[in-house]
């Protein structure tokens, strides 16, 4: 085939052209596929984003499930204690009451409730509340001489502080 000189820088045009036109037919083709990739992920975070927000509120919701299933037994215990016919001698009530104590404590201790107990310690405020001072040379002051009420701990972040009579200087006789 003889190609007219006057007419060759066209044919070389319209071969640019091809050219031109199957590269922009391919890049279409890409942009519209990764186009649909963008909108199928977009879509599948939507998803994730609302079943974590459905697990979450799942979760608050149910949260403390399994800890009011073992308490049942304790409340079951209390229950059995005040339906008991007859009168109860003191020291089966004492046995009856350390039983559930004991019980309740145990499942507190399972779900990592800890108890706060800190007789003999040094006074924390982090984690006791002083209610009075005690003037002594008995103990160190700053200790904790006596405890009113013991304080609790989930897991190592303060429920309630323990309630305590911390140690001072003894008073000085005056004469």
């Amino acid at each position: 085939m003889t190609v007219d000189p006057d007419r060759a820088d066209e044919h070389v045009v319209a071969e640019e052209n091809d050219g031109a036109v199957d590269e922009l037919a391919e890049t279409k083709a890409r942009a519209d596929e990764n186009w649909d990739k963008y909108l199928r992920t977009a879509a599948e975070m939507e998803n994730v984003r609302k079943r974590a927000a459905r697990d979450v509120e799942h979760a608050h919701k149910f949260a403390i499930e399994r800890f009011a299933t073992d308490l049942l037994a304790v409340c079951d215990s209390l229950e059995m204690a005040l339906a008991a016919d007859g009168e109860p001698s003191t020291e089966t009530l004492k046995a009856g009451s350390e039983a559930t104590l004991k019980l309740l404590t145990t499942t507190m201790q399972r779900f990592g409730v800890e108890e706060l107990d800190p007789q003999g310690e040094p006074f924390d405020p982090s984690q006791h509340e002083a209610m009075t001072m005690l003037p002594t040379a008995d103990v160190e002051p700053g200790s904790v001489v006596a405890v009113y009420q013991k304080g609790y701990a989930l897991k190592g972040r303060l429920l309630r502080p323990a309630r305590v009579v911390v140690a001072s200087e003894p008073v000085a006789a005056t004469e």
